[in-house]
């Protein structure tokens, strides 16, 4: 276990080394690998997996192949991605969640879908949305003001900011009446059903295990729920001749611009819940990590802090706050959100000379690649200068804290908007300790979340 460097020296000084689980003995049985995925799979992994450009292995009776050399993971991602496909288990584990939405959709209907959300994506589109992040945000501000100098778990009020931003800029509506029993249907089902089981990795998909009943009910319910939520949302109606003021009305008039056709009721359902659930939980793991990794540097902290006052108060020029942004793609590199993308093979192929059969799985982790000793110096330190405006950029095929290719996420740009605003208001606004100095250890759990909530203080500035 590597333990956390807290350290008051001036630039000399040596790198924060954030906490990590202890590494898995190379040579663990698949017993004992299948046993550490379903407590932590980040833990699942050894030295190996950090070290060699691909690591064959099997998954049950077929192949796998942690891939950690940039050009076979633009062969999977880019090159040849028509050959690889989600696995059965990621099938299982997200489409309760997020039912044949664009992150599940395969083949036609994805492009379909692509197609129709890219407008309400743009960098644009987005612009129209700040000002719900900055609302959202100046209220989450003014709760945290009011326990200022008592113990607060930021990785609650992380979440809370993260729902209700995602509520407002879906919605236009706070989410004060259903982010309860959102955060209710999120907890429960990461608690519950989210960790495959071993009936779940071992059958196809169309044979049912004892977990999917439990995500069938799971899903009749979170369906309702969410119809609820675009009924509420319908029942406020629409401005004539007004241009779309949040997602849901944005999603609402597009077209896919090659047939014309707009989302069925269902469709837009499942486009909801995804980008609800994708976005919320994702951003509020993001802030959560940066924000214990400044309180561990505070150099890096004072240093994001004084390039906020610069800006004066009520700007927000995210061009003008590149450290912050530094700060921000060092968080993803250290803790990327999706800490693995799983693929299976279609068809047989070729991968970095190894002869590719069907059903065998590609496994491509952002945690190993974002931390892989050929690709990084000091790949386990906190370096935010390496993202800075003349600092030289990471290999293409060596950072994907939003995938790639195709299929990259389509809410990226979003989601560093969101992100670097609400970052650096409350870094702008209050100085941030721990309270106490246990290790909080990474959990890849469908995203990487910390084991346990620590206590901050927060000081206003």
């Amino acid at each position: 276990m590597s333990i956390a460097v807290i350290d008051d020296r001036p630039a000399s000084r040596a790198p924060l080394i954030p906490p990590t689980p202890p590494r898995a003995p190379d040579d663990i049985s698949a017993l004992g690998r299948l046993a550490a995925i379903r407590h932590n799979a980040i833990a699942s992994w050894g030295d190996r997996a950090y070290q060699d450009d691909i690591v064959k292995g099997r998954f049950f009776t077929h192949a796998s192949y942690i891939l950690n050399a940039p050009d076979a993971i633009r062969h999977v991602l880019i090159d040849n991605a028509d050959n690889y496909r989600r696995t059965a288990t990621g099938i299982r584990v997200l489409r309760p969640m997020l039912g044949d939405g664009l992150l599940l959709a395969e083949g036609r209907a994805w492009k379909h879908q692509r197609r129709t959300l890219a407008p309400a994506f743009t960098p644009r589109a987005v612009a129209t949305l700040v000002p719900h992040m900055l609302s959202a945000t100046e209220e989450a501000i003014a709760g945290l003001h009011r326990n200022a100098g008592a113990p607060v778990d930021l990785r609650e009020a992380m979440q809370h900011l993260a729902l209700e931003i995602a509520g407002r800029t879906m919605f236009s509506f706070e989410m004060g009446t259903h982010g309860r029993a959102l955060r209710s249907f999120v907890i429960d089902y990461g608690t519950r059903l989210a960790s495959p089981r071993f009936l779940d990795l071992l059958l196809p998909l169309g044979w049912p295990t004892p977990q999917d009943i439990a995500r069938a009910r799971f899903r009749r319910r979170w369906t309702r729920f969410v119809g609820e939520l675009i009924a509420a949302r319908r029942a406020s109606g629409k401005t004539a001749d007004a241009p779309p003021r949040d997602l849901f009305e944005l999603m609402l008039a597009a077209r896919d611009p090659e047939t014309g056709e707009a989302f069925s009721d269902a469709q837009l359902g499942d486009q909801v819940a995804t980008m609800i659930l994708a976005g919320h939980e994702t951003t509020a793991t993001a802030l959560f990590w940066a924000l214990y990794l400044l309180a561990m540097d505070r150099e890096a902290q004072d240093r994001l802090a004084a390039e906020v006052r610069r800006l004066g108060p009520g700007a927000v020029e995210i061009e003008r706050l590149p450290f912050t942004r530094a700060v921000l793609d060092e968080t993803l590199r250290l803790y990327p959100p999706a800490f693995l993308i799983v693929r299976e093979a279609a068809g047989a192929d070729q991968v970095a000379g190894f002869a590719v059969r069907k059903h065998d799985v590609m496994l491509i982790a952002p945690w190993l690649l974002h931390r892989h000793e050929k690709l990084w110096h000091e790949p386990d330190a906190f370096v935010p200068a390496r993202f800075l405006p003349g600092a030289a950029p990471p290999d293409r095929f060596a950072y994907l804290p939003f995938g790639l290719g195709p299929r990259v996420c389509i809410g990226a740009h979003f989601a560093l908007v969101e992100a670097t605003l609400a970052l650096a208001k409350i870094v702008g606004t209050f100085r941030i300790e721990l309270i106490d100095t246990t290790p909080v250890m990474p959990i890849g759990v469908v995203t990487t979340q910390p084991d346990r909530s620590p206590s901050f203080r927060l000081t206003p500035r």
